[in-house]
């Protein structure tokens, strides 16, 4: 079962989950983004899921954290079974910061919704179409977005909770032509803060990503403008900000 937490710096959040877990989640997250080019207008958004697919791959292939977590059997419990059984199941694990968390749950509402029309030939039912109703890669999506949902709620404050996952769950799709760019200065800024301050800002963070006011606009303006000097997509442009070397988590 994959499930979600807070880091202990409140600097993001860490993914759990058994090598099944994750290397099913890995290929629905691929199905439900489509190839490339696919949705051209949602490239941008499109790339952080795969960003998260990366880390993904790279705990199935051992190079993220591991974790053991009990499974509930006991001596009693395996007393009538032929073969040796270990008391803890192996979870993977890999973080995630907060800002970039929360886009990535935002924009995947917006991937379901386009791959469910697609797979209903653009009728105009389509989550509840027979071809998506029981859909795995659907589904096992949605597990993820509900594992970060609870998380979210186990975080911020109860008074907050409402707001924030309206301003994360919209009637349309929103993520089209996002400047993922300006989730980097929101990643790195909530890296600058202290522990006490990240974990108030977790919902000026949620707002500011959904919103896309003034700050949000002036980055746009800029990478839209760089974009035309150079002849290139808004994706092919990287941010000014650098990252930090070491994370304290």
């Amino acid at each position: 079962m994959i499930y979600v937490k807070n880091t202990p710096n409140n600097t993001g959040v860490t993914v759990y989950g058994d090598y099944l877990d994750f290397e099913t989640l890995y290929e629905s997250l691929h199905t439900i983004v489509g190839n490339e080019d696919e949705w051209e207008r949602y490239e941008g958004a499109r790339l952080r899921v795969l960003a998260v697919c990366y880390d993904i791959r790279h705990s199935l292939m051992g190079d993220r954290d591991i974790t053991f977590v009990d499974n509930g059997l006991d001596k009693d419990k395996m007393r009538y079974q032929s073969t040796i059984a270990n008391e803890k199941n192996v979870y993977l694990s890999f973080n995630v910061l907060w800002p970039e968390i929360l886009f990535v749950t935002m924009t995947l509402n917006d991937f379901v919704s386009l791959y469910a029309y697609k797979q209903v030939n653009h009728d105009y039912r389509t989550i509840l179409d027979y071809r998506n109703i029981w859909d795995a890669p659907i589904a096992r999506v949605r597990n993820f977005q509900a594992a970060i949902g609870t998380c979210i709620k186990e975080t911020i404050p109860s008074t907050s909770i409402n707001r924030v996952l309206r301003l994360m769950n919209r009637d349309y799709t929103w993520s089209d032509n996002y400047v993922t760019q300006y989730l980097d200065e929101l990643n790195c800024r909530f890296i600058d803060m202290d522990s006490e301050k990240r974990l108030k800002n977790i919902t000026i963070m949620a707002k500011r990503i959904a919103e896309k006011g003034r700050e949000y606009q002036e980055v746009e303006y800029a990478v839209m403008e760089a974009a035309i000097r150079y002849k290139c997509h808004p994706t092919d442009l990287e941010s000014v900000v650098e990252y930090p070397e070491v994370i304290e988590w």
